[in-house]
């Protein structure tokens, strides 16, 4: 038993998202997709003058991020798009709040 506490020399440790050792490209990008979408809404709600780009990409995501949880096939894909929808919700929210979609006059 003691290959259970630790892997082997042969196994190398790859991070990927196809976990049942089958392909899914559209799953995949959704995911990473997501997650980018999220990640640039939140970070754009640092700054007050960036309220549209917080609103727009945080819906965006946020629309996404649902779809892409809707087909996700693995965990580590359900994963980023969790992370992913957070920071989208997030960065909307406080888009909105700060300005909405629409420059100011």
């Amino acid at each position: 038993m003691p290959h259970v506490l630790q892997p082997s020399e042969q196994e190398r440790f790859r991070l990927t998202l196809n976990t049942d050792g089958r392909s899914h490209p559209m799953e995949n990008t959704l995911a990473v997709v997501t997650l980018v979408c999220g990640v640039v809404a939140f970070v754009a709600t640092f700054w007050d003058s960036a309220h549209m780009i917080a609103s727009w990409f945080g819906t965006l995501g946020f629309g996404v991020g649902l779809y892409s949880q809707y087909v996700s096939a693995t965990t580590p894909q359900r994963t980023l798009n969790v992370v992913g929808l957070v920071g989208a919700f997030v960065g909307a929210a406080l888009g909105i709040a700060h300005g909405g979609f629409l420059p100011h006059p």
